[in-house]
């Protein structure tokens, strides 16, 4: 017994007791601070059941020296034989297929309420203009020559503030940072109310940050409801074909949530079924962080570089709503294009806070929905232009 002990201990290096730290720190984050629990808790599990020695939990291929390995391959024979182990086969199917991520999109779809934005149909140019983040950090990626161009582009759709089209994207194009671009863009969405505030102080004047915006918006007709899902989906697979599956599953969610007679499956889709996918998925990215890929120069150049992207996306959705108000007479506050970088809804939280902040009439949160909506649509756009185009 004391030899089976000494075994395992003797195959934990400083690296794993680091990631074991960091799981726990997740988890901490989840369960005490109550930021994205429902997937830094999985992750932090994750990260926890790959660097425990001899768990055979998840398996990993060799790799040359100095470069990200990636999960071994198999099936239910390999894991009899202790080829692979069960993590390994919900990566392959799940994540490399792009199952989860895409399945995922379908229950947010569901979830989802896009009046705002046909209300307005500005928010879709905020939406747009916040995706600053992704070319800028893309640009910087590629030609500081740190990672090749597939690589490159899965780090700037970090900007895009959407955990499944950023998922669906490096699951494709650079599946060995998988797990640290997950981690950080998962991570760093949970972190919105903490870097966006700065970035809105900066770019904005109390005075812009004071315009009041009455609550009511249009009341959006069942009618329209109905069309946007079907129009932007037909639109974006015409002249973007490859964001279709992305764009495809979340309109069809919103579809089945709005037709008035398939509320049974949109309750489905956003409801249990949508929370199962969430634990595999945050419990299979978890699991592709053992220390030797966690501990690598990219995964603490993709920490920083994601920073990057968020300050250019919060500060792009800024820049759009300022450029729109020189054009509009009844002026509309910037801080709800901040909202276009997604990251439903803690950003529109942010522009609610920061406008009743500087003046307590403000209520922005319906306003700020808009651009939020919009920037989902946005990125998954992107994304398919990035995937048709590298």
């Amino acid at each position: 017994m004391f030899g089976l002990y000494e075994m395992a201990f003797s195959g934990l290096t400083w690296g794993n007791i680091l990631m074991l730290c960091i799981g726990g720190g997740l988890i901490y984050l989840g369960v005490a601070k109550k930021m994205e629990p429902v997937l830094l808790v999985p992750i932090g599990i994750g990260i926890m059941m790959v660097n425990i020695p001899l768990a055979g939990l998840m398996v990993y291929a060799p790799a040359e020296p100095g470069a990200i390995p990636l999960p071994a391959s198999g099936g239910l024979k390999e894991i009899a034989e202790g080829k692979i182990g069960l993590l390994n086969l919900l990566y392959q199917y799940g994540l490399e297929s792009a199952v989860i991520p895409l399945l995922i999109f379908l229950g947010i779809g569901a979830l989802s309420d896009f009046s705002p934005a046909i209300a307005r149909p500005l928010s879709f140019m905020f939406g747009a203009t916040a995706q600053l983040g992704v070319f800028i950090v893309f640009l910087i990626a590629y030609l500081t020559g740190w990672f090749t161009i597939n690589e490159a582009i899965c780090v700037g759709i970090i900007g895009g503030s959407d955990g499944p089209p950023t998922v669906y994207l490096t699951v494709a194009k650079a599946p060995q940072l998988l797990g640290p671009i997950t981690l950080v863009a998962y991570s760093y969405m949970a972190l919105v109310p903490i870097l966006q505030p700065p970035v809105i102080r900066l770019l904005t004047s109390k005075k812009e940050r004071q315009i009041y915006m009455k609550p009511q918006m249009r009341e959006v007709s069942r009618l329209e409801k109905v069309i946007f899902p079907i129009a932007v989906f037909v639109v974006s697979a015409l002249l973007v074909p490859a964001s279709a599956p992305l764009i495809g599953m979340l309109m069809f969610g919103n579809l089945l949530s709005v037709t008035g007679v398939t509320d049974r499956l949109a309750a489905s889709a956003g409801g249990l079924f949508v929370d199962v996918l969430t634990f595999l998925l945050g419990l299979t990215v978890g699991a592709l962080m053992p220390a030797a890929v966690f501990l690598n120069p990219k995964t603490l150049i993709i920490i920083g570089l994601a920073v990057v992207a968020f300050a250019f996306g919060t500060a792009g959705g800024i820049w759009g709503a300022k450029i729109a108000n020189l054009f509009l007479k009844e002026k509309i506050n910037p801080l709800i294009g901040a909202a276009g970088v997604s990251a439903i809804p803690m950003a529109a939280r942010v522009a609610q806070v920061q406008g009743q902040k500087a003046n307590p009439r403000n209520f922005l949160l319906m306003h700020a929905m808009g651009p939020n909506m919009a920037g989902a649509i946005a990125t998954s756009v992107v994304a398919g232009i990035f995937m048709s185009m590298v």
